[in-house]
């Protein structure tokens, strides 16, 4: 079995979603590996991985609901203790989750046709962010 490491950088807004499909799929590509899994995670506690249909209707769908299940202007304990306004950001990204890992097979993402893989970024600034996507596999 094999292994392959690249990293993704993505420069995002403040709660910005980012299709990083075609990144994604290029690493694959690179690895050479034809069949097996593609983990694609973010090292940062206020951004998050996930799929979604990237489309102008669902790009403004997702912080609406995002704000309606950790809303901003409510007491979180984290700006409590940091005082940096960004407690409901770590909340979104905890529910959303780090990272994703999907099947590669002949060396292509087996995403849905409507599919793409998106960053998240929930925190309440822009942001450089690296993430990492392994290729595992033969």
């Amino acid at each position: 079995m094999a292994a392959y490491t690249a990293n993704i950088q993505v420069q995002t807004e403040e709660m910005d979603i980012v299709d990083i499909t075609a990144q994604a799929q290029k690493a694959v590509a690179a690895s050479g590996i034809d069949n097996g899994m593609a983990c694609i995670f973010n090292s940062g506690s206020t951004g998050a991985v996930t799929t979604i249909e990237h489309e102008p209707g669902l790009l403004q769908d997702l912080p609406a609901a995002l704000e309606r299940i950790a809303p901003r202007g409510i007491t979180y304990q984290h700006e409590e203790r940091w005082h940096d306004g960004n407690g409901h950001s770590h909340i979104r990204a905890s529910l959303i989750g780090p990272g994703l890992t999907v099947p590669v097979i002949d060396g292509t993402l087996q995403l849905g046709t409507w599919q793409q893989v998106v960053f998240v970024e929930c925190d309440v600034k822009p942001r450089q962010r690296s993430l990492l996507v392994q290729v595992v596999g033969d």
